[in-house]
């Protein structure tokens, strides 16, 4: 155990002491991320971080190799394991500090993780065969090289895909870490947790500098090399011949936000139809961004996710049949709820629907409806005529019901005018959205719409928001040109913009009727 904490505490300070030298590096280099479009920062940040990690943690290894010892013993007896492992990680690694520093086309850094994998395989990283349950033992055959390869490349990948937000990441695969270091340490795998203790150091030092807000990024350099790291050693079984299906299936639990990220972004851009290499916005963590929530919120929120998956695969690898059951019960409800909350399976099918062009029934009615609403509005001389045309307007629509209402922070007043559609009853109201009348700051008034969709979503499709959004504008719009007391507020509005809404107030001399006496203002 001493050793594995002098490796942890040796790369933990190796680490500290690296990450702001190369962060002064990769400055001088202009070696920066770049910001807007898919990017969640607003300033440039240093890449190559993984050169840090990288040095952390091979450090303790290289050390140990020269002491006599358990460890060191067994380094020596299975060098090309060894130069597997350092070699193969220092050269993803270098593939990803070339594509961090001057940028690698998709496809050759695909055929550079190939190759890699390839290497990892001839020296030892291998599944030759997979132990199942009931079954026995299932040997890979001519299919080893392939399972294994897609396995290390996987895994790489679904690492570098999850490295969105400041910490995510590293925070990620430090949590990874701790099952196999305990997985390993339980099972007497002295050089997995070796390497296991030597990773944990190395990223925990480096969340210091990477944590929300982020003075530098790990890069492709340090995702690369972390998830290779992970992959392969969750292949040393204890005889280094034979896998079996759990051992395979903890890291996989462990690993479960990247994994799950990268298998629906693969869905998502084959829903799509654009390359399965190009980049976009949909990832998780841009999800709960688009959510409302804040960096620093939406990566604790898969932090834990990840701890919830970190004990779920402990206890599947050393719980016994009932606990491994519970265990993955756990892990598959959390899942799912992750899919659930950030509106995964929503996406596929609103995208799906967008690439064949169908849209709802009601968004349908409203695209009709908007080109003559204008003149209709238009046409009005009294408040009592507008709402009207908004009456009929929301029949048409088919609208499941609205309420309009004065803003009155003092008293509670009754709405100006309601009404509910009765057929609505048979049809799946989806969501009630409410529409200030003008601007936030300005309006006296609101719009409260129960809107309906066809499709069995869990929210009115966006053309549906816009087009109502345009509606209550022009209602707002019509209001204001009235003289109604429902109108936004125009006295209030900045000295700059008055003299436009001023003369988007008042009626022009032939086009419009003038404002009836009887109305309130």
């Amino acid at each position: 155990m001493r050793s594995y904490l002098a490796a942890f505490l040796v790369s933990a300070l190796a680490s500290g002491l690296l990450t702001p030298l190369v962060r002064r590096w990769a400055l001088r280099l202009q070696v920066v991320s770049a910001t807007g479009g898919r990017h969640m920062h607003a300033r440039k940040i240093p890449r190559l971080g993984g050169v840090a990690i990288a040095i952390a943690l091979f450090l303790p290894i290289v050390s140990l190799f020269f002491f006599n010892g358990v460890i060191a013993q067994y380094m020596k007896q299975n060098v090309v394991r060894v130069v597997g492992l350092c070699g193969g990680g220092a050269a993803i690694g270098l593939l990803g500090a070339l594509d961090d520093a001057r940028g690698v086309r998709a496809l050759h850094k695909l055929y550079g993780q190939f190759g890699v994998a390839v290497l990892a395989w001839l020296c030892g990283f291998r599944i030759d065969e997979v132990m199942l349950p009931i079954v026995g033992s299932l040997p890979m055959g001519i299919f080893s090289l392939p399972v294994t390869v897609l396995w290390i490349v996987g895994i790489t990948n679904a690492v570098n895909l999850i490295d969105g937000l400041d910490g995510l990441a590293a925070g990620v695969v430090f949590f990874a870490g701790v099952t196999n270091f305990v997985v390993a340490y339980t099972l007497g795998r002295e050089f997995t947790a070796l390497v296991m203790a030597s990773m944990l150091g190395a990223v925990l030092a480096f969340l210091f500098y990477n944590f929300n807000p982020a003075r530098i990024f790990m890069g492709d350099s340090g995702s690369y090399l972390l998830g290779y790291v992970l992959a392969t050693t969750a292949l040393v079984g204890p005889t280094g011949k034979a896998t079996t299906a759990v051992s395979l299936l903890v890291p996989v639990v462990a690993l479960g936000v990247p994994i799950f990220d990268t298998l629906f972004a693969i869905v998502r851009r084959a829903v799509e139809r654009r390359p399965l290499f190009s980049p976009d916005r949909g990832h998780i963590h841009h999800r709960l961004i688009d959510l409302g929530f804040t960096h620093r919120r939406a990566v604790l929120i898969l932090y834990g996710v990840s701890v919830v998956l970190t004990v779920a695969s402990i206890a599947i690898y050393l719980g016994r049949a009932w606990q491994i059951g519970v265990a993955l019960l756990a892990a598959t409800v959390v899942m799912l709820g992750l899919v659930r909350f950030v509106g995964y399976f929503s996406y596929s099918m609103f995208a799906r629907r967008q690439r064949s062009r169908m849209r709802s029934r009601d968004t349908e009615l409203l695209r009709r409806l908007m080109p003559g609403l204008a003149a209709r509005f238009g046409a009005t001389t009294s408040e009592r005529a507008l709402l009207d045309e908004w009456l009929a307007f929301a029949a048409d629509a088919e609208l499941a019901a609205f309420e309009l209402r004065r803003l009155d922070r003092v008293n509670v007043e009754e709405p100006v005018l309601e009404w509910a559609d009765r057929r609505s009853d048979a049809r799946r109201v989806v969501a009630t959205m409410v529409y200030p009348i003008g601007t936030d700051a300005l309006a006296r008034a609101e719009l409260e719409i129960s809107a309906a969709n066809e499709f069995e979503d869990d929210q009115v499709p966006p053309q549906t928001e816009i087009l109502l959004q345009l509606a209550t504008d022009m209602l707002a719009e019509n209001l204001l040109r009235l003289g109604s007391a429902l109108a936004p507020r125009v006295s209030q509005v900045p000295a700059s913009m008055r003299g436009r809404e001023k003369a988007d107030a008042a009626p022009p001399s032939s086009s419009r009727p003038a404002v009836p006496s009887g109305v309130e203002s």
